[in-house]
């Protein structure tokens, strides 16, 4: 099977630790990962705030990039949902039949990385070790979006030497929501805080989440209550090996 890696604009900028370990999880289960060159953003910016016309040319741009490969995985349950959901419906909105053609040959093979590991490779327990008390928290777009279910919380659970914690209210939204939490400040920093109760409400020592846009914004509501907690994006967490004589610097 021919992989290849979406790491997504906002990861790649801001969190490349998550694409590195996603690398390392599937290295580890056998397979070869490639990452093309020419990959950009998804659209998913531009669409949401309503400037369809500028999302076209990157719309054409992704499905010509990852054309040739059998699966392309993403760390980012929002950019999957992105492609799948709105990539079709731009192509058809501007009428352009070579476009819907190439759109629906490359939209199926696109997988968000949790749901590619156990739908698609069938595998739960990827050779993880993480001492460390965890909660998770199921974004919007994972959890409504892309219905993820109860994927995430199978490969955390098969994580050797892991406590993982129920986190309170966990089907709650963050209050992110990308540019909704710039223009609706103070209902995205109620919602916030209430994430952020639940949070430390689990004594938990690390929060994680298929989405680092989510994780940045709880991150950044806990740091300035100086709190301990980390975050982590899932697929550092399956990355992990301490304490195994596998455990290496990714």
């Amino acid at each position: 099977m021919r992989i290849a890696l979406f790491i997504t604009c906002f990861n790649d900028t801001m969190f490349p630790g998550t694409g590195r370990a996603v690398v390392t999880v599937l290295e580890r289960l056998g397979h070869t990962v490639e990452f093309p060159r020419e990959q950009t953003c998804c659209g998913q910016m531009h669409f949401n705030t309503g400037y369809r016309p500028d999302a076209v040319p990157l719309v054409d741009r992704f499905s010509r990039t990852f054309a040739a490969y059998d699966a392309v995985v993403t760390p980012s349950a929002s950019c999957a949902g992105m492609i799948r959901e709105n990539h079709p419906v731009l192509a058809a909105d501007l009428g352009d039949a070579a476009l819907q053609r190439q759109v629906a040959e490359v939209m199926p093979k696109v997988h968000e990385f949790t749901e590619f590991l156990t739908d698609v490779l069938g595998v739960t327990d990827v050779g993880a070790r993480f001492p460390h008390r965890v909660t998770y928290h199921p974004t919007c777009h994972s959890l409504r979006g892309l219905r993820l279910g109860n994927r995430p919380l199978r490969l955390l659970e098969a994580v050797k030497d892991i406590d993982l914690v129920d986190l309170p209210a966990a089907d709650s939204c963050c209050g992110f929501g990308g540019t909704f939490a710039v223009k609706n400040a103070e209902t995205s920093g109620a919602m916030l805080a209430d994430k952020a109760d639940g949070v430390l409400a689990t004594g938990a020592e690390v929060l994680c989440a298929a989405d680092n846009s989510c994780l940045m914004h709880i991150g950044g509501g806990l740091s300035r209550r100086d709190s301990p907690v980390r975050t982590m994006h899932l697929a550092e967490i399956l990355a992990a090996t301490e304490g195994t004589r596998d455990d290496r610097a990714w």
